[in-house]
């Protein structure tokens, strides 16, 4: 009695996934890539959940772009700060931000299931909280403020809202390989999700570019007035900085309204299945064993350092692109009609780079689009008086932006898959693969706007001045240009040697395939016998 409860539990844990059969291997000629007619419809992915799915990822990629591109000009010209300040707040925030992902993908896989899941109560729970301390990060306390108390203020929300949406985006992220169907699906479903998060990021970057770009467009008229030169609460561009502060107060309401109904079409759409070799149980594992076994994956260590290089690269122009077109492209007042142009383009592009890596292969495709932006970012740089030629390249650098956003995204399941084949008694660790990636993210994230921040101070950035001497603009050229595109070129030195292309995908995939098969006939004996 109580072996047939177990094993109608087991049964109801099963994945409803795609199950190739001798008959359907015979119809699709041994190529686990080629569908037959039979199998067609088989382990599909209903549109309904790839969708809900998809809007779950809007919210982590609203907050984490405006961020990006205002959150440096916001304390350095608003929040008038020091930059030596700004720059302690950026990288310690950020590192810890990097350390909390692998502890919070740690918790993740030692919780156990509910009603709800796993990994959905998590994000659920966590949302609140960070949509709390996000509005509170671009809110101005007082006017005036001394050192300690707004680096203290702004410092503290910075680590409790990067604590808070951790606690959403690692299990979000694991949650691709819970989500039911094959291979063909998830990556279905990553392409769905980077869409969104594309244009999450659209949303995100154009909601506080237009209500605060007003504002800045005003501060740069503003300066060009004869005797402006600062801004400050003396200055006669005291009411316009005041106006400011309260247009990134209102952006950041908005953005934490967008945030929670993301949060409930997720948890109304989707829920978790799970898969082989996976089954949404507890890791028994302790945490250095489980890291252990994760960093001596090759394919994943690879993956991980090519996409920490290239991301450092996206990063160090993205966070200075805004202080770049203000104080050495004196294209000010175009700032958020230029981030505009560049995440239309990112959003266009997914839908071409899903197509071609679909038939050239995922890491024939992340050179060609990452190759892009290396052209785009030394035009940029070096035509600083060509409006036009400005928004040109932003497209091209959107396009390229939109691969970083895609394929490594869709490349980890397939590591995961390598590694769950090679090491089958290991199980339920995909949270903390899924932590430690976006931990190098983060990490390399704070470093580059860590050093940028503290780049400016030594070249004597001042807060809130209309003008910078040389040094400054030269720092700023090469934070946006040179650097990254160095960065880039490490990146794809590392993806060159990543050992999964498409034919050990398909190796992959016919070994899962066989798995599933045996577990399957493994219940379907147990059944018999009982």
């Amino acid at each position: 009695m109580n072996a047939g409860m177990r094993i109608n539990e087991m049964k109801d844990k099963e994945n409803p996934g795609p199950v190739i059969g001798t008959e359907n291997r015979e119809l699709n000629h041994g190529d686990p890539d080629r569908v037959s007619p039979l199998q067609k419809g088989a382990g599909r992915l209903p549109l309904s959940r790839k969708l809900c799915y998809a809007i779950g990822g809007a919210p982590y990629q609203m907050t984490a772009n405006a961020l990006a591109f205002f959150l440096q000009i916001f304390l350095l010209d608003v929040v008038q700060m020091e930059a030596f300040y700004v720059s302690m707040i950026l990288f310690m925030g950020r590192a810890w931000d990097a350390v909390t992902d692998p502890v919070v993908g740690y918790l993740v896989s030692r919780s156990g299931m509910t009603r709800y899941g796993k990994l959905i109560p998590w994000m659920v729970l966590s949302m609140p909280f960070a949509v709390l301390t996000y509005f509170l990060l671009w809110f101005t306390p007082a006017d005036t403020m001394s050192p300690a108390f707004s680096f203290s203020w702004y410092f503290i929300t910075y680590c409790l809202f990067q604590t808070f949406i951790s606690c959403y985006h690692v299990p979000y992220s694991a949650l691709n390989m819970f989500l039911g169907g094959d291979q063909r699906e998830r990556d279905s479903a990553t392409a769905y999700r980077m869409g969104m998060e594309v244009f999450g990021t659209l949303a995100g970057a154009t909601i506080q570019g237009q209500i605060v770009g007003v504002y800045h467009a005003k501060t740069v008229h503003s300066c060009s007035m004869p005797k402006s030169t600062e801004l400050n609460s003396t200055s006669p561009l005291a009411d316009t900085l005041a106006n400011t502060r309260r247009a990134y107060a209102t952006a950041a309401t908005v953005l934490c309204g967008l945030q929670i109904v993301c949060c409930i079409v997720m948890f109304l759409g989707v829920k978790e299945h799970p898969a082989p070799l996976s089954p949404l149980g507890r890791m028994k594992m302790p945490f250095f064993s489980g890291l252990k076994c994760i960093v001596q994956h090759t394919p994943y260590v690879r993956l991980v350092f090519g996409f920490l290089f290239s991301s450092l690269a996206f990063q160090l122009s993205q966070g200075n692109l805004a202080l770049f077109c203000t104080h050495a492209a004196g294209f000010g007042a175009y700032l958020q009609h230029l981030i505009l142009t560049l995440l239309v383009a990112a959003t266009l592009s997914i839908p071409m780079w899903q197509f071609l890596l679909v038939k050239f292969g995922k890491k024939t495709m992340l050179f060609v689009g990452l190759s892009c932006f290396i052209p785009a970012l030394i035009s940029l740089a070096s035509f600083k008086s060509s409006l036009a030629l400005f928004f040109t390249m932003s497209v091209f650098a959107g396009s390229s932006l939109a691969v970083l956003y895609l394929l490594p995204w869709s490349m980890l399941p397939d590591v995961v898959d390598d590694f769950k084949v090679k090491n089958p008694s290991y199980t339920d660790l995909e949270p903390m693969f899924y932590s430690f990636y976006v931990f190098f993210n983060k990490l390399g994230g704070g470093v580059s706007l860590g050093i940028s921040a503290l780049s400016l101070h030594f070249a004597g950035y001042k807060p809130g001045a209309c003008s910078h001497k040389l040094a400054v603009i030269t720092t700023l050229r090469v934070l946006f240009a040179p650097a990254p595109v160095v960065l880039l070129l490490l990146g794809m030195l590392i993806f060159y040697f990543y050992p999964i292309n498409e034919e050990r995908r398909r190796e992959i995939k016919r070994e899962l395939d066989k798995i599933h098969r045996e577990e399957k006939e493994t219940m379907e004996d147990v059944n018999d016998a009982l």
